[in-house]
């Protein structure tokens, strides 16, 4: 049986980016079919009932792992605290994985939910986790991102 990888909807070519467009990424879909790999596309953004197309997010404090631990917060471009909405997404994010035996994810870069390793912290771009990505890496899954794919 092939094995399941979550990976942003995005990336595979749904319009779930906050501007109600995609980030497809060749290098990722050519990764999951040489690798016989079944993707389970989540946008934790979607689960966690925000709309499409949405306002722009980002960390007014902290990163993702702040979240988790009760001290970062994430705000949408008109200052209103969207933090609640992208914690509960996270958990949630983690039970699709877990459901579906993932072990490994390929999230968007610098998003406030997925990204891997740089996020946008108050216009700026700082390092550090998304708040789902650093939810599966504490529950042992590996996450990747499109720029691990990128053509070198």
């Amino acid at each position: 049986m092939a094995e399941t990888i979550f990976v942003s909807s995005c990336l595979l070519g749904l319009p779930t980016r906050y501007d109600g467009t995609d980030n497809i990424c060749p290098e990722v879909i050519a990764y999951l079919q040489q690798n016989n790999l079944i993707p389970i596309p989540v946008c934790p953004e979607q689960l966690a009932g925000l709309p499409t197309p949405r306002l722009k997010c980002w960390f007014r404090q902290g990163t993702g792992k702040d979240v988790l631990d009760g001290c970062g917060i994430i705000c949408d471009e008109e200052a209103k605290d969207v933090t609640g909405a992208f914690a509960a997404a996270a958990e949630d994010s983690l039970k699709i994985a877990e459901l579906t035996g993932c072990k490994k994810a390929i999230l968007k870069q610098r998003s406030p939910s997925c990204g891997s390793a740089r996020v946008h912290q108050n216009g700026q771009l700082v390092t550090g986790m998304g708040v789902t990505a650093a939810k599966l890496v504490a529950a042992g899954i590996e996450v990747l991102s499109e720029e691990d794919f990128a053509a070198k």
